[in-house]
């Protein structure tokens, strides 16, 4: 997937014999790695820039435990010399490890031990916050394992609310189809020109969507990801996509029309969304993504409101650092890179709204 836009994989595998192994295929995941187990493992993207020189991101990872110390060294250590081997000019990584729940009331004082150690460590060993965060630092996760009643009482009255409102006006959720996926694009487009956000080209959608719908889930009773489309006498008026991985389920893409938002769809996908990661197995929702700063000067608060109805308990991360081996490419980079993205989002505005 990643490959068609200028991304190339490579895959990590520390195991338990001391051994440290990078791979252009996945056969170090499923391959025979002797009587040893494997301990940490990452997914590992490459990118030329300036021409001869690389930069490489491993999202959300490295996979390990990150309260063992010693892994966390020997793991780090790896990953730093590899970058350095490279010639990178900067190796970006996304610790899926928890800092601390709930909104933060100053300090650290709310943050687990786990979390501190992990930033600490990066911060002495002079990695750095990258200037460039691809996932969202934080995010709302809905603990699944308590029955639909309680799951509900857990939501704020006013969501539980426009829920049976929802239903109350006739708005149904069915599963969507491939036939579906150009309809949803335009509904996403005309989402994103409403809000204000800027979106990909149809194509990468449609590779991603199909991607994931004709692909199993890893306990191969569900596809790995459905759209779930609400419908207003038969006329599709919201969706989302529930993508489901390893017990937990992820909502990932939303989006809209203007006409019959007073109907509350959105709500009653949610909960649609919900009930069906729980009875695949789900133990967790996540809703992928709060604000960095919890008040309304972040251009997540509005969402954010709207997750936090749902009943969901907000989780912190580290977000990404970036180990950067070669300091002066690195600030050419970092100083370049803000001017890109923007004139990409400017041709991508004009692209959505001409769609």
């Amino acid at each position: 997937m990643k490959a068609k836009y200028g991304w190339a994989p490579c895959y990590a595998v520390w195991t338990e014999d001391g051994k440290f192994s990078v791979s252009s295929d996945c056969q170090p995941f499923g391959g025979d790695q002797g009587k040893s187990s494997i301990i940490a493992s990452a997914l590992i993207l490459k990118r030329t820039a300036f021409r001869r020189f690389s930069v490489f991101y491993a999202p959300k990872g490295p996979l390990m435990d990150w309260t063992n110390e010693s892994l966390r060294r020997r793991v780090l250590d790896d990953l730093q010399a590899f970058a350095k081997k490279q010639g990178a000019i900067f190796l970006k990584i996304d610790p899926d490890v928890i800092l601390g729940r709930g909104i933060p009331v100053g300090g650290d004082e709310d943050s687990e031990n786990s979390g501190q150690a992990a930033r600490s460590d990066l911060r002495r060993r002079g990695w750095v916050e990258s200037p460039e965060q691809i996932q969202f630092k934080n995010t709302v996760m809905v603990d699944l394992s308590a029955g639909e009643e309680e799951i509900l009482m857990r939501m704020k009255q006013k969501t539980r609310y426009n829920i049976r409102l929802a239903e109350r006006k006739g708005v149904t959720a069915r599963e969507g189809r491939l036939e579906d996926l150009p309809m949803l694009y335009k509904m996403y487009a005309e989402t994103s020109v409403r809000d204000g956000f800027v979106i990909r080209d149809e194509e990468y959608y449609m590779t991603v969507w199909k991607t994931f719908m004709q692909s199993p889930s890893p306990d191969y009773q569900s596809p790995a990801a459905i759209p779930l489309i609400a419908e207003y006498n038969n006329d599709p008026v919201a969706a989302i996509f529930l993508f489901t991985f390893a017990g937990r389920g992820y909502y990932v893409y939303g989006m809209s029309r203007s006409a019959h938002r007073d109907k509350m769809p959105t709500y009653l996908l949610q909960w649609e969304a919900m009930k069906r990661a729980k009875a695949g197995g789900c133990l967790i929702y996540d809703l992928w993504g709060a604000p960095d700063v919890f008040d309304e000067s972040d251009a997540m608060w509005g969402v954010y409101r709207f997750k936090e109805g749902l009943g969901g308990e907000v989780i912190r991360t580290p977000g990404a650092y970036d180990f950067a081996p070669n300091k002066f490419l690195y600030a050419l980079y970092s100083d370049a890179m803000p001017r890109v993205l923007n004139l990409l989002r400017a041709r991508g505005r004009r692209r959505t709204k001409q769609a």
